[in-house]
């Protein structure tokens, strides 16, 4: 199950940098290594962010949501060789349409 969850979040990632303009991933070995990174952030940095971030989350009605999901590829970006992101837009459109896609993936795939 593991297994099919991170193919899918690296044909996710894959996708998405190719519908993201600033947005360059180098073959698909990157988007699985990517989809590993990606994963080790959103548990253990994500929750961090998540939490010292609560007032403007609260204030912006969940939006700031996004803002964090952004800094996540912005330091997926900067540890990644094969991945690259332009800067903090490309980052934040890379996120939705990274969203979005691997939504679409998970109701085919299951």
């Amino acid at each position: 199950m593991f297994i099919l969850q991170l193919l899918l979040t690296a044909l996710a990632a894959f996708l998405a940098a190719k519908l993201t303009p600033g947005v360059s991933i180098t073959s698909y070995w990157a988007a699985i290594l990517l989809a590993l990174v990606l994963g080790l952030l959103d548990v253990f940095v994500k929750p961090f962010l998540e939490f010292v971030s609560i007032p403007v989350t609260l204030l912006t009605l969940g939006l700031f949501l996004l803002v964090i999901n952004a800094v996540i590829i912005l330091i997926a970006s900067y540890l990644l060789g094969s991945f690259q992101v332009s800067g903090f837009w490309a980052a934040l459109l890379y996120s939705i349409i990274f969203s979005i896609v691997s939504w679409v993936l998970g109701l085919i795939f299951g």
